[in-house]
C-alpha cells in the first residue's frame, strides 16, 4: 500500500484554491495539454465558470514522490456550508488559502472554525503575494490570531506558513524567494498533514458525497474509516434513524486525477466510490453486514430562506422553455434535493406550486439558473427568510456582514445598512478601504448588494455568513418606489416610451415583446402605474413615419437575476425561462389587483 494524505482547500471566496489545485495537477504531470492553453480544469461547469466561483466540492488525486495525495477543493461561499462540512470530514489535514492583501475573510474564519474543531491540522498558504500592496507578515500574524479565537490547540497554532502565487504557479517558505514550481508546497503536506489512521476490524465507510451517473444511477462517496471494502462485498447499510439495509457492492472506484479508477479493494483511509446501493443518503453508513456500527451523523446547517416556486402561467407559457408543467417542476427539485443537502422542497396545498428551502439568495439563484440552462420554464415569488419560535418569541436568522469600502463612501453604507437593522461591531482601516463588520438580520441582506454597489461606485466588497437565530428585530423598510405595469399586449415602441420617461426609469429596451400586467420599469412615486410602452403614433399626411428616428431612451436597467430576486415586492413574480428573466405582478389584471387591495384593507 502507498503512502496517503487527504487534505481539503479551505478558503474564503476568489482567495485562489482552485488555480492552486490546477497547478497541482500540472505540477504532477497530469493535464499537460490544458497547461498550454491556460485552461481551468477544475471549475468545469458554465455557472462555475462564469461566476469565478467553486459551487461543489471537486475530489483530485495527485501522486508526487511515491505518496497519493487525495485533495478535496472546497466551495468558499458562506450559502454552500452544507457542502464544506461533510468534505471536511473526509480530510486529515488542511490547506487554508489566504490573499495576502485581504488576509482572513468572513468566509475563511467560517469554514477554519469547522476544521479546527474537527482536530484537522491547518497549513497555511498565503497566496497572490505578486500583488502591488501585499503585506503577507501582517496577515501572517492575523491568520494566527484568527486560529487562536477559534480556540486552536498548540499544535494547530504550530502551522507551517508557506508563501507564493498560485496564479503564476510558485510556492516558498519566504515571500521574496520566488521559485519556479509548486513543489515546496507538496513537500511540506507529506512532511506536516499525518497519514491517515489505519484501524483493523470490521468495514465502516460514512457517505460523506453523492455522485450520479446515467449508467449506474447514484454513486456513494466517502473514505474508509475502518477495515476495507472489495468489489462483490455484502454490506449492511446503516441509516440516520438506525434502520439497516442489506446491500452489495458492484462497483468500486478510487480517484485517479480528475476521474475515477476501477479497483478491486479500497484499504482503511482512502477515498473511494461505489454502486449497488439504493436508497442511501448523506452521513449513513455502510458497515459490515455481520456487525453493522453506524458511525455518528454528520450535522447539516438548516436553511435560513424560502422561495415559491410554481409553474409559469403568463401570456407567454411555453414559448421558450421545453419543461414546463409541473410534473417537470417537482421531478427536477426533487431530484436535486438526493445531492443539495442544504435545499429541501416542500409541497403546497396548489398542486402546481413547492416551497423551496435554501441557505441564501446565492444557493437559490444557483439551482434556479441551472435549471432555467436546463430548459426549464417556471416562476418564483418572493425570498422570505425562515422565523422561528422560540421560547414563545419570533426569531429571524442573522447574518455578519462584512464590507471593505473605500472611505469616502463608508458614511453612506453605514446609513443604508443601520437603516436595515445593522449594527456595526468594527470599523477600522484596511489599506485604502475602510473595512465594516455588522450583524443584520437576513432580511435586510435582501436588497442590499445593489444599494452598497451604487453608494460606492462599484468598489466595495460585500461577504456575509449566517451566525445565529436571534430575536425578531422589527419592521425593516422596503422598496419605497412603485413599478410602471405594462398596459396592454404588444411590443414596446419607443415613440411610446419616451413620452413615459419623465415618470420612472425602464427595465426594457424598445422592441420586446410584452403582456399585460408585466413591469416594465420602476415609477417615480411610491405608487403602482399603469402605463401604455406599446402605443404607436397615428400617421396622416402631415406627418411621416419616419420622424421618430430621434427619439433618445435612457438605457434601460437590466436586472441580473439575483437582483431581480432582491427587487421584487409581495405581490410580484420572477417569470424564469431559458431566454428571459421577466418580472411580472401576481395578478395580471388591474381589477383583479383592485379587489384584492380592497379585501387586504377591510
Amino acid at each position: 500500500m502507498k503512502e496517503l494524505r487527504n487534505i481539503a482547500i479551505i478558503a474564503h471566496v476568489d482567495h485562489g484554491k482552485t488555480t492552486l489545485v490546477d497547478k497541482i495537477l500540472y505540477q504532477c504531470n497530469l493535464f499537460k495539454e490544458h497547461q498550454e492553453k491556460e485552461e481551468l480544469i477544475l471549475d468545469n461547469n458554465d455557472l462555475e465558470k462564469e461566476r469565478g466561483i467553486t459551487i461543489v466540492s471537486k475530489n483530485v488525486s495527485v501522486e508526487y514522490k511515491g505518496t497519493k495525495i487525495n485533495i478535496i477543493d472546497t466551495p468558499g461561499h458562506a450559502d454552500f456550508g452544507g457542502e464544506v462540512e461533510r468534505v471536511l470530514n473526509m480530510a486529515d489535514g488542511v490547506l487554508l488559502l489566504v490573499d495576502a492583501f485581504e488576509g482572513p475573510m468572513p468566509q475563511t474564519r467560517y469554514v477554519l472554525g469547522k476544521a479546527i474543531s474537527l482536530g484537522l491540522k491547518p497549513l497555511v498558504v498565503i497566496n497572490k503575494v505578486d500583488k502591488e500592496n501585499c503585506r503577507p507578515e501582517e496577515v501572517h500574524e492575523m491568520v494566527f490570531d484568527l486560529m487562536f479565537n477559534l480556540d486552536a490547540t498548540e499544535e494547530q497554532l504550530d502551522f507551517p506558513a508557506i508563501y507564493g502565487s498560485a496564479k503564476n504557479g510558485w510556492m516558498s517558505a519566504d515571500w521574496k524567494d520566488e521559485k519556479t514550481d509548486v513543489t515546496y508546497l507538496l513537500d511540506q503536506v507529506i512532511e506536516h498533514v499525518p497519514s491517515p489512521p489505519v484501524k483493523e476490524g470490521s468495514l465502516q465507510l460514512q457517505i460523506t458525497s453523492i455522485d450520479y451517473s446515467s449508467f449506474i444511477g447514484r454513486i456513494a462517496i466517502g473514505r474508509v474509516a475502518r477495515g476495507s471494502v472489495k468489489t462483490g462485498q455484502q454490506i449492511a447499510l446503516v441509516k440516520r434513524d438506525g434502520s439497516v439495509a442489506k446491500a452489495k457492492i458492484k462497483e468500486l472506484y478510487t480517484f485517479s486525477g480528475l476521474g475515477k479508477a476501477k479497483t478491486d479493494q479500497v484499504n482503511c483511509g482512502d477515498l473511494c466510490a461505489l454502486s449497488g446501493v439504493e436508497n442511501f443518503d448523506i452521513g449513513d453508513t455502510v458497515a459490515d453486514p455481520e456487525n453493522p456500527e453506524g458511525m455518528a451523523p454528520i450535522a447539516i446547517d438548516e436553511p435560513t430562506m424560502s422561495m415559491l416556486f410554481t409553474i409559469n402561467n403568463s401570456p407567454f407559457f411555453g414559448q421558450e422553455g421545453d419543461y414546463v408543467t409541473s410534473r417537470h417542476l417537482r421531478d427536477r427539485l426533487f431530484k436535486e434535493t438526493e445531492k443539495n443537502l442544504a435545499l429541501k422542497v416542500e409541497e403546497t396545498d396548489s398542486p402546481d406550486s413547492y416551497v423551496v428551502y435554501g441557505r441564501g439568495i446565492l444557493h437559490l439563484s444557483v439551482l434556479i439558473e441551472t435549471m432555467r440552462r436546463e430548459g426549464y420554464e417556471f416562476q418564483i415569488g418572493k425570498p422570505r427568510v425562515i422565523v422561528k419560535e422560540i421560547d414563545g418569541k419570533k426569531h429571524e436568522p442573522v447574518e455578519l456582514l462584512s464590507i471593505d469600502v473605500p472611505e469616502t463612501a463608508s458614511g453612506k453604507i453605514i446609513e443604508a445598512v443601520t437603516q436595515r437593522k445593522g449594527e456595526m461591531t468594527t470599523m477600522e482601516p484596511k489599506g485604502d478601504l475602510m473595512h465594516l463588520e455588522f450583524d443584520i438580520p437576513s432580511r435586510g441582506i435582501i436588497g442590499l448588494r445593489t444599494t452598497v454597489l451604487n453608494s460606492s461606485a462599484g468598489e466595495a466588497i460585500m461577504t456575509h455568513r449566517f451566525v445565529k437565530f436571534d430575536a425578531w428585530k422589527g419592521d425593516i423598510p422596503s422598496r419605497n418606489k412603485g413599478v410602471l405595469i405594462v398596459h396592454e399586449d404588444g411590443t414596446t415602441i419607443p415613440f411610446a416610451m419616451n413620452k413615459l420617461q419623465d415618470r420612472g426609469r425602464f427595465f426594457l429596451p424598445p422592441g420586446m415583446p410584452v403582456y399585460e400586467g408585466q413591469i416594465c420599469g420602476e415609477h417615480i412615486r411610491d405608487n403602482d402605474l399603469m402605463v401604455n410602452v406599446v402605443k404607436t403614433k397615428k400617421l396622416t399626411n402631415m406627418r411621416s413615419s419616419g420622424a421618430d428616428d430621434k427619439v433618445k431612451l435612457a438605457p434601460p436597467t437590466i436586472f441580473s437575476l439575483e437582483q431581480a430576486m432582491e427587487y421584487i415586492d409581495e405581490d410580484e413574480y420572477i417569470e424564469v425561462t431559458p431566454k428571459n428573466i421577466r418580472l411580472r405582478k401576481i395578478l395580471l389584471k388591474e381589477h383583479e389587483r383592485k379587489r384584492a387591495g380592497n379585501k387586504a384593507l377591510a
